[in-house]
């Protein structure tokens, strides 16, 4: 840890490894930040984003599972004695298990909403006391959906867990703007990761290009451009709100 990461704004960025979360972790670190990247089990991508924003004079790796509430616990305490502070906290840990409500397992059906939705909560009142210390530099931003917004065939338990990001952040966005804290959340649309190339290929991918007006599929720098945003000073009259980033696919 660089001692003048204490001199700077302190973000944690959950699911930081890979994708949207490291675009979202070197956006936040040109920004200015001291940048925690959280990841589950893949050192070495989260290593490629430490590299990325700059190494350890501009973040650090904190390995644990977002789903699990004493890790996150215990995070929280170790962010609390080294850093003294947290301005940002980034909620963009997610897994998807796609399938027909029939066919849903149980286990699968918790294992989502634990990742996409327990973890938020879970990191939201771990840091809550860190984030009101901060007060009007305060920011929780929650990574929602499109189809949080919209539903999905198939994705019965994401499409729940996301939707139930957009109730949380609502709720929090009351509870701490009389400390100048704003909560907001970013729905992306369908952006180019990991994730999605799972899941769209050939013609599924042409025929949802040609559903979005701006005729692309987004990148993971779209969406982290609106979490910076949001992060950053300009936004702190903006709190309880569902950014989209989405092309235009789900509009009104």
């Amino acid at each position: 840890m660089s001692t003048e990461s204490t001199d700077r704004r302190i973000a944690l960025v959950t699911g930081a490894s890979r994708g949207i979360g490291r675009a979202i972790a070197e956006s936040l670190a040109r920004d200015g930040l001291f940048v925690i990247i959280n990841y589950q089990s893949n050192e070495a991508a989260a290593q490629e984003t430490l590299a990325a924003i700059g190494g350890s004079q501009h973040g650090q790796l904190m390995q644990f599972d977002v789903s699990n509430e004493a890790a996150v616990e215990a995070a929280i305490k170790t962010i609390s004695e080294q850093h003294k502070r947290l301005d940002v906290l980034v909620n963009n840990a997610a897994v998807a298990i796609d399938g027909l409500l029939m066919r849903v397992k149980t286990a699968d059906w918790h294992r989502v909403l634990e990742t996409n939705l327990s973890s938020a909560f879970y990191l939201c009142r771990g840091a809550s006391r860190l984030l009101l210390k901060a007060k009007e530099s305060g920011r929780i931003i929650n990574l929602t959906s499109v189809v949080g917004e919209s539903g999905n065939a198939g994705q019965a338990s994401y499409v729940s867990a996301k939707a139930g990001l957009i109730g949380l952040t609502r709720s929090l966005a009351k509870e701490f703007a009389s400390r100048g804290v704003t909560v907001n959340a970013v729905s992306p649309g369908f952006i180019e990761t990991d994730m999605t190339k799972q899941h769209l290929a050939g013609d599924a991918r042409q025929q949802l290009i040609s559903q979005i007006p701006l005729g692309r599929v987004g990148q993971p720098q779209d969406i982290a451009a609106a979490v910076a945003f949001l992060a950053s000073p300009a936004a702190s009259y903006i709190t309880g709100q569902v950014l989209r980033v989405n092309g235009g696919l789900l509009i009104g």
